[in-house]
């Protein structure tokens, strides 16, 4: 992975798989497109008799059970009930875990809080197909090491980061985040001068950016014309991603950006996991792999309820979670939103010195390496 500030040539660092305590031949990550992990979750769930799911069904409401008959009779009112468009009959839970996202119903219905703040910044997804590296220039033929599309590339921008993450193929993922103004302007651009522009995010000067950014049509035509003026070394080729040269139909989207941590992760019978619980900024990728953590920590201590003959839903059985993950979680997002903060400053001395640690940190291997396991869950 190759991260690096467009306001300060000097400030880069590297991250290869040699520095993360693995084998060499291993990589840092593997990107698993939404799609192939979904399937691969249903295909598990079909495996796991007796599991019904519903398809094409929306929550309509979640509230407690009603009070109890009379004594004898089996109390459900401090049940989760849950009623769905498809059924007139609701769902009870013993343990309703919520992982519906950012405005959770769940989390709603356990009156639980959340703290954080919207960055007034959207990301820019997108799939994205790359050029052969002889598409940058006319030198040399490229080498197969220079043609693997196995390596990541992430450049600070004042507006906020962009990266192109590697998929299989000649394909990639780019995650932009920026303006919100930018983010519709870049939206309304035809496949052309959208890839234009991520190849100028990627190539050019933040003022090159900034007025290409701004234009309605033409970024294609313009960035021809700037990229004779601003030609890549041969020997420098691999700091920069393969030209961008075509846009996926259908996959360019945006999302607002926040920062958010639930006061609690667990009721009784309730969990949060994933952004029900928590969200973060995109510009470390660890969204899914804090859920995925997140579904580990509470499978244990289910398991553990389970073992030991208590009732999964009560919420001392649960707390084994929170206490794990909660507070692992609040020193990400705290990081994560620290660095978002530091490079959207473009005062000099604030650049030279981030430039500086960020040299320093280059380094140091070993470092390196426990960030990338840190990240890595």
């Amino acid at each position: 992975m190759h991260v690096w500030d467009a306001l300060s040539s000097e400030s880069k660092i590297d991250f290869s798989s040699g520095e993360n305590g693995r084998n060499t031949a291993s990589a840092i990550a593997y990107m698993t497109e939404n799609p192939n992990l979904t399937r691969a979750l249903l295909a598990r769930l079909e495996s796991l008799e007796p599991i019904s799911s519903f398809e094409n069904t929306k929550v309509t409401s979640i509230d407690l059970g009603p009070p109890q008959d009379s004594p004898g009779t089996l109390n459900l009112s401090s049940y989760p009930h849950v009623n769905t468009s498809s059924s007139t009959s609701p769902l009870v839970a013993r343990l309703l875990i919520g992982a519906d996202g950012i405005n959770s119903p769940v989390r709603t219905f356990a009156h639980i809080p959340t703290r954080g703040w919207d960055y007034d910044r959207h990301g820019v997804v997108a799939t994205v197909r790359l050029a052969s590296r002889s598409g940058l220039n006319s030198q040399s033929e490229e080498t197969p090491e220079v043609q693997d599309n196995v390596t990541a590339y992430q450049r600070f921008l004042p507006s906020g980061p962009i990266a192109l993450l590697a998929l299989p193929g000649d394909y990639a993922s780019l995650v932009w985040s920026t303006t919100p103004e930018q983010a519709a302007r870049l939206k309304d651009l035809d496949p052309a001068d959208f890839a234009a522009m991520v190849n100028a995010a990627f190539r050019l000067s933040v003022v090159d950016v900034d007025y290409m950014s701004k234009m309605p049509s033409g970024q294609a035509d313009e960035l021809a014309w700037r990229l004779q003026a601003t030609d890549v070394p041969r020997e420098d080729e691999t700091k920069y991603p393969r030209i961008v040269e075509s846009v996926q139909d259908g996959s360019v989207a945006s999302f607002p950006l926040r920062m958010r941590q639930a006061d609690q992760y667990v009721g009784e019978r309730v969990a949060l996991i994933g952004d029900a619980a928590h969200t973060i900024h995109p510009l470390a990728g660890q969204g899914l792999n804090m859920g995925l953590a997140d579904v580990a920590s509470l499978v244990r201590a289910i398991e553990y309820a389970v073992s030991h003959g208590g009732d999964i839903g009560v919420q001392g059985n649960l707390e084994a979670y929170e206490s794990e993950m909660w507070m692992k979680n609040n020193r990400m997002l705290g990081v994560v939103d620290k660095l978002h903060k530091l490079y959207g400053v473009s005062w000099w001395p604030v650049v030279g010195l981030r430039s500086l640690g960020l040299g320093t940190v280059d380094k140091f291997n070993g470092l390196k390496g426990w960030m990338m396991s840190q990240a890595g869950g």
